[in-house]
């Protein structure tokens, strides 16, 4: 149970107490009433003896009696107080005792929880039950020791003062009367006289009930009251004398009061000791209606602490220390300060002005009432109630035959320290019997009680437990009960606790009173004083289950109070059950509740609150809350209504949808009440829930839709999802624009445009918005319930200040905002949208957009949301007239800030130490000046093509601001991908695009097929433009206001069949210098599906016909281009076949001659799947002698249709400048090789025999083959071109249009240890190729055989050295089979002549060697037999020469003549 200000024994003994009874005269009270009280009040207040008594029981031994109180009442002689004005009083006694204001708090640990209580005490740690007990023994000793549930104490003080006096028990009985009469009486003694038979009448004529006398001889001690103000001191002295002539000295008292004058109190300030007791009287008097009588009986019980009385004397430790709990109200948050109800007055007020009681009093006086009471005690009551147990004892003695003293006989029948038996026999009838008042039954209980109130505990619990069995046997149940009730409280009352405590007793007293007496106000009594005596023992189990039991629905408010004690009896076991108390304290604060007592029951649910508190009980807290919301706003507390309610809310509930739909009501009804019409400053809402870090900023207009046929950028939308790789690409396009606009240098200051900001972006800067273009906010609004949620008038909060002034230096006066109210009055600043209506659905997430305009520079910060909060119906049917008034009643306007937290820092020691995090500056954009604002539409723009089909599209350009634009450029991460053409050689193109449908993307004109290619040179410069970044070409560079443009726009298919997606970043500025905005950009991004078209194959070889039997008149050495193409289409397309219209050539170098192969077929059809192969001459360029000649390319078109295109003009040359040099270039210019120093000299030397190798084999020939493909769509015969282009880099090596799938790399162990470096070898292949051979001879010889039998045959050898240096060449003619196959066609077949040959050729040279062949018989002979080796001069590697060429037969026919 809870902290105590009394120790159990003090409570039990101040609980059962001597009754006094008074009887005043008129002019007693006239002067008692000088101090406004009556004669019973004056004394109440030093009722405690300060010394001890003594007493001798009748076996003559001394008992003391310490710490005696004594309780002096009014008679009154009306019936007992009917029991519900008995409630009445018990209610208000609790509702008027609250927590301390402002009490402190610690926090306890018990088990795994922190719990808060409130007292001048230390906080205590683990181990929780030693520290425990230590913190409670210092609280007790403590000068600032206070009560915890000073209402239950209040309430059980004022319960068991106020039970009515019983027929079964005398502890309540009256004892003595105080006869009172003043001095100032004519003949006081009359007045004695009048006084005694007045009582005399009251107790023995039988015409009253009440009050209840203990023994039918009371005690009368007579008392003159003594007026010091009024003089008369000597007649009084005589009158004492008189009275103690008449009535003995024991048995009167000379009283002197009012020694001070009233005027007096203006200059001395006396204390006021009489206010504690005056209160509670007061309270009873609420419910009285004659305060004068009825409330005597009830309030004149003694309080537990008294003034000026001595200290208490120190208490067990053992049992002290586990009395107090560790629980208090979190005064933070649920302390309760007690206001007056309607109708009721402060303690002084009821009695008057404070300080008004004992006016008339000094301390000398007080010392004197002090005094007339122990006297009274010590010389009239004490010695007549020994007399009376003397009595009692000699006629119990003498009825009953027994020995002299009933002491010692209950001592040899039970022994001294002998346990009672635990056995109690069940009753066998009802409760019903009476006893005779001079029945021997009520005799031994009535010395019993006598010893009780003396103090006398052993004696009394003897004669308790005679009086015990002698009711069981009678079956006299009430009787046995009290008997039982009162046996127990004095064995445990017994110094030096002989005997255990009974609990025994006590259970069957408390069922016989509950369930056969049917008088729950005695079980109440004896519940309360047991389960006191088994907390002073530290048995919160068993006192928490006895308190439990006592609990039922006759009485609301005392099973709340018995609730809240067990449960602080389970928080104060060793083993501290913290959940179970607070499950007591809710069942308690519901009893509570259902008493009226709402304070308390806030209270209980408060502390209960604690231990659910985030726990995962999602349940018991919405309950708690929800009644802690409810009690509240009862309480006129809304503003914790409001609180508690916004818990239910906004935690993840498991409640079903129609409690939440409750739970939502109740909350917009409180919030409601609590904001009234005051809307000026808007408060927090807690619904919905807002996912601050995923507010999104969108910079700009929406993107707009296609419009008919044009199809606009994509640019930036909120629609898309942020990818951080893309974010990096677009940075990188957009970095490559700002270079070529700054001729080639990036500014210090550039940052990448960011047009949408997210969590992802940086936001460590300020942005930058432009002035009437809007800003849009996306929300992420989350509905944690599952009922609908109805927004309306939805919009931002906006905080502006003016161009001119930083944020950190801004002036609340100068800040311009719509936090007050959104008036119309701050349009021409920034432009607010209003969302009307926004639903969310049950546990739905939802984003709103909203959008301000901003009109002015300067800078803007965005705040939060304003909305305007409902319930949403559920139902479907329109809501009556009534319901939407109440639905419009139920609506609130409230916001929610926008407060984003940025990254968490992680750079330095200190950030990692702590968590940290960055600034986020998204929301505060800073607005600067009109901007250009450009749109882009595409027209024609394919979504599907074929590798390499050429398509011819638009594109428009439209500048919809007030601002002209300027530097219109555009990079895209496929610059071979598309173009605009090129000056000077795009072709005339039709101005609109409806105009062009069955015009050629090419330049042609009309060339019969099978004629000399024609050439053309153009350069580099005219096509291909830096850093990939394209100008466009627009009229003046320069587009004004509401201007816009159409320019052609040539698309080349990828060279890989799949989806491709290709970006293209539009970059423009503004024509107005010194801008904060540099630069704008628009973003665009296509994707388009490719299929396979034509797969090109491609290689070269040197002509093996010697110069001067070529037929043309070229005199450099020539090369033959095999091209194999090949319809890899799928007829996915519908293409139905493909014509090769031409085939050209691009170089510096080389370009192709003539056509070889087809030789008469004009056009080259391929069906799916179906190859050819053709064959061209290529021969080297004759350039002019001009410097700029040699950086021209040729162009030459070999025709076979036709018509002819020309392919150095626009789109074909374009397409072979961006797609088939600009990778060779990167190619060559980045390869590096890592060498170690000691290979240096090697390296060079391969080197130089690499590089001339390399340039004698190198050819620079790129092929462009050009296409027509016949598609069916639609019932349509349409005819699409397209390009492809191979590069020929070497003679020997084949090369294809499609690249080969990369195969995965083989693992390679890692080396740490760097390896000798292997000596370099000459690369033999290359070698090779240094010199050409041919052998000239005849086809065919005829010989006579028969006449000469040896046929010679002159053959000539024809050696070339194609490369730049001179070379040394050796002819070995002895023939050495490769293979054993080929030995008989050898066998017969010799040279003849010199078998070797020295020569040296010098570079481009070439020499006939003139050889002779001998043969013995007709037959087909194979000529190359003979090997030839070269090697550079001052070189030391030989190889033999062209290999390849050796390899292929030369046969030679000789016929017999």
């Amino acid at each position: 149970m809870a902290q105590c200000v009394q120790s159990v024994q003090e409570l039990v003994q101040d609980s059962f107490v001597p009754m006094v009874a008074v009887l005043c005269s008129e002019e007693a009270e006239r002067v008692t009433r000088k101090n406004n009280l009556n004669f019973a009040e004056l004394l109440r207040p030093f009722c405690r003896l300060t010394s001890e008594g003594h007493i001798r029981d009748p076996n003559n031994q001394v008992q003391v009696v310490k710490n005696l109180r004594i309780c002096v009442n009014n008679v009154v002689t009306s019936p007992n107080a009917a029991s519900a004005a008995q409630r009445r009083l018990l209610n208000e006694v609790v509702s008027s005792c609250q927590p301390q204001e402002g009490a402190a708090t610690n926090v306890i640990t018990a088990g795994d929880y922190d719990l808060n209580f409130s007292d001048h005490s230390v906080k205590a740690s683990v181990p929780w039950y030693s520290a425990w007990r230590q913190t409670l023994s210092e609280v007790s000793t403590s000068k600032h020791y206070t009560a915890t549930t000073p209402w239950f104490e209040a309430y059980r003080e004022n319960f068991l003062q106020s039970m009515a006096a019983s027929e079964h028990e005398f502890l309540n009985h009256y004892l003595a009367c105080l006869l009172v009469v003043s001095s100032t009486e004519t003949v006081p003694v009359e007045q004695f006289l009048k006084l005694s038979q007045e009582q005399h009448r009251i107790q023995h004529s039988g015409d009253y009930t009440n009050p209840k006398w203990f023994i039918p001889n009371t005690l009368k001690y007579y008392v003159l009251l003594h007026d010091m103000g009024e003089g008369g001191e000597q007649r009084a002295e005589s009158v004492y004398e008189d009275m103690k002539q008449r009535y003995g000295h024991q048995g009167c008292y000379l009283l002197k009061v009012n020694s001070r004058s009233f005027s007096a109190e203006d200059d001395e300030q006396m204390p006021d000791p009489w206010s504690q007791y005056l209160h509670r009287s007061n309270l009873q008097n609420q419910e009285e209606e004659d305060a004068a009588v009825n409330s005597g009986p009830v309030e004149n019980k003694a309080s537990a602490a008294e003034v000026d009385s001595s200290p208490t004397p120190e208490k067990d430790g053992a049992s002290t220390s586990l009395e107090r709990h560790p629980l208090q109200l979190d005064t933070a948050l649920c302390a309760e300060h007690p206001e007056p109800k309607k109708g009721a007055r402060e303690p002084e007020s009821l009695v008057g002005a404070a300080g008004s009681h004992g006016a008339c009093l000094t301390l000398n006086d007080h010392d004197h009432i002090r005094q007339f009471i122990q006297e009274f005690t010590f010389r009239g009551l004490l010695p007549h109630i020994e007399k009376n147990i003397r009595q009692l004892n000699d006629q119990l003695v003498s009825r009953k035959g027994l020995s002299r003293s009933l002491f010692t006989a209950t001592k040899k029948w039970f022994g001294g320290g002998k346990v009672p038996e635990k056995g109690v026999s069940e009753p066998k009838s009802t409760c019903g019997l009476l006893y005779p008042p001079e029945a021997p039954e009520l005799q031994i209980r009535k010395m019993a009680d006598l010893c009780f109130l003396v103090q006398h505990y052993e004696l009394a619990y003897s004669c308790y437990h005679t009086a015990k069995k002698d009711f069981l046997s009678d079956q006299a149940m009430l009787y046995a009960a009290g008997a039982l009730e009162m046996a127990a409280v004095s064995a445990f009352l017994q110094a030096g606790a002989p005997r255990p405590y009974p609990t025994h007793y006590m259970d069957t007293a408390i069922q016989t009173y509950r369930d056969v007496c049917k008088n729950m106000v005695l079980a109440e009594r004896c519940a309360l004083l047991s389960a006191e005596i088994l907390k002073s023992q530290a048995k919160y189990s068993e006192a928490a289950t006895l308190l439990i039991k006592m609990t039922s629905e006759d009485s609301d408010l005392r099973s709340a109070l018995l609730l809240e004690q067990a449960a602080h009896c389970f928080i104060n076991m060793r083993n501290p059950m913290v959940r179970k108390f607070a499950f007591h304290m809710i069942l308690a604060g519901h009893r509570f509740s259902k008493a009226g007592q709402r304070r308390h029951a806030l209270r209980c649910y408060c502390q209960a609150m604690q231990v659910y508190k985030e726990r995962g009980w999602s349940l018991a807290e919405d309950h708690i809350n929800f009644t802690i919301g409810r009690q509240s706003f009862t309480l006129s507390q809304p503003e914790k209504a409001v609180t508690a309610f916004r818990q239910i809310l906004t935690n993840d509930s498991r409640q079903t949808a129609t409690q939440q739909g409750a739970f939502l009501r109740e909350y917009l009804y409180v919030y409601k009440s609590v904001v009234g019409g005051n809307e000026d400053s808007l408060p927090q809402l807690p619904l919905p829930c807002i996912h601050s870090s995923a507010t999104r900023v969108y910079f700009g207009h929406e993107r707009r839709l296609a419009q008919g046929e044009k199809q606009a950028a994509t640019h930036v939308s909120l629609d898309q999802e942020y990818d951080q790789d893309l974010a990096a690409m677009w940075g990188q396009l957009e970095e490559q624009l700002v270079a070529a606009a700054n001729r080639g240098i990036v500014p210090a200051s550039f940052q990448p445009t960011q047009c949408c900001l997210n969590s992802q972006t940086d936001n460590l800067r300020y942005p930058l918005a432009v002035a009437e273009e809007p800003i849009i906010v996306e929300v992420m609004f989350r509905n944690p319930l599952k009922v609908p949620l109805a927004l309306s008038n939805l919009s931002l909060l906006w905080k502006f200040t003016a161009e001119g002034v930083t944020p950190s230096e801004e002036v609340t006066g100068e800040a311009i905002t719509n936090e007050e109210s959104l008036t119309e009055g701050t349009d021409n600043v920034v432009t607010t949208q209003i969302i009307l209506e926004f639903l969310l659905c049950p546990e739905e997430t939802k984003m709103a957009r909203l959008q301000l305009l901003p009109h002015r520079t300067g800078q803007l910060s965005i705040v939060g949301v304003v909305y305007n909060l409902a319930a949403a119906p559920c139902g479907e049917t329109a809501p009556s007239c009534e319901g939407q008034q109440a639905m419009d009643f139920m609506v609130v306007r409230g916001r929610q800030d926008l407060k984003i937290q940025g990254p968490r820092l992680n750079q330095t020691k200190e950030d990692k130490m702590l968590v940290r995090h960055g600034v986020d500056r998204r929301l505060d954009p800073v607005i600067t000046p009109p901007m250009p604002l450009m749109e882009v539409f595409f027209l024609q723009f394919p979504t599907a093509l074929l590798c390499g089909e050429i398509r011819k599209a638009y594109v428009e350009f439209c500048n919809v601001s007030a601002v002209a634009l300027c530097g219109l450029r555009v990079a895209s991460t496929h610059p071979d991908f598309f173009t605009f053409g090129s000056r000077g050689l795009t072709p005339l193109t039709p101005v609109s695009p409806t105009s062009a449908e069955s015009c050629s993307a090419y330049k042609t004109s009309t060339r019969q097929p099978g004629s000399v290619a024609s050439e053309m040179l153009v350069s580099a410069g005219d096509f291909s433009q830096p850093s990939g970044v394209m100008e466009i070409p627009i009229d003046g560079s320069t587009l004004l206001p509401g201007e816009s443009t159409q320019l052609p726009l040539w698309l080349r298919g990828p060279d890989h069949e799949g989806v491709h997606e290709i970006n293209f970043l539009f970059y423009y500025q503004s024509t107005e210098k010194g801008m904060k905005i540099s630069h704008r950009v628009l973003r665009h991004t296509v994707f388009i599906c490719a299929s396979r078209s034509l797969s090109v194959q491609a290689s070269a070889c040197r002509s093996s016909v010697p110069p001067h039997h070529r037929l043309d008149d070229k005199s450099t050495g020539g090369s033959l281009v095999f091209v194999d193409v090949e319809n890899v289409n799928t007829s996915e397309a519908g293409v139905r076949e493909f014509h090769i219209i031409q085939v050209s050539s691009s170089s510096q170098h080389w370009s192709l001659h003539k056509c070889i192969n087809p030789a008469n077929d004009r056009d080259c059809k391929l069906g799916s799947r179906e190859r050819a192969k053709l064959c061209f001459r290529a021969t080297r360029c004759q350039r002019p002698a001009a410097s700029d000649a040699a950086e021209k390319y040729t162009f030459a078109d070999v025709n076979l249709g036709n018509e002819q295109i020309i392919s150095s003009s626009t789109p074909c040359g374009d397409f072979f400048f961006r797609g088939c040099l600009s990778p060779e270039s990167q190619r060559v210019g980045g390869t590096a090789s890592r060498t170690s120093s000691s290979s240096r000299i090697l390296e060079d030397k391969a080197a130089d025999i690499s590089n001339i190798v390399k340039k004698c084999n190198e050819l620079d020939l790129n092929i462009i083959v050009i296409w027509k493909a016949y598609v069916v769509e639609d019932n349509k015969q349409l005819i699409l071109e397209g390009q492809l282009h191979v590069a020929l880099q070497t003679i020997g090596k084949e090369v294809t249009s499609l690249t080969p799938k990369e195969e995965a790399q083989e693992m390679v162990l890692l080396k740490f240890k760097p390896e000798a470096p292997a000596p370099v070898a000459p690369p033999s292949a290359e070698l090779s190729q240094l010199i050409k051979t041919n052998l000239h001879y005849p086809e065919t010889h005829s010989h006579p055989f028969v006449q000469e039998s040896l046929c010679v045959v002159p053959v000539t050898l024809t050696l070339s050295n194609c490369s730049s240096a001179p070379v040394d060449v050796l002819i070995d003619l002895r023939h050495k089979s490769p293979s054993p196959e080929s030995v008989e066609v050898h066998s017969s077949f010799t040279w003849v002549g010199r078998t070797q040959y020295k020569l040296q050729l010098e570079p481009q040279e070439v020499l006939c060697v003139t050889l002779r062949a001998c043969f013995l018989q007709a037959g087909v002979y194979n000529l190359n037999t003979l090997r030839v080796f070269a090697k550079l001069t001052q070189q030391g590697a030989v190889c033999e020469a062209d290999s390849q060429q050796a390899a292929s037969p030369a046969l030679i026919i000789i016929n017999n003549a």
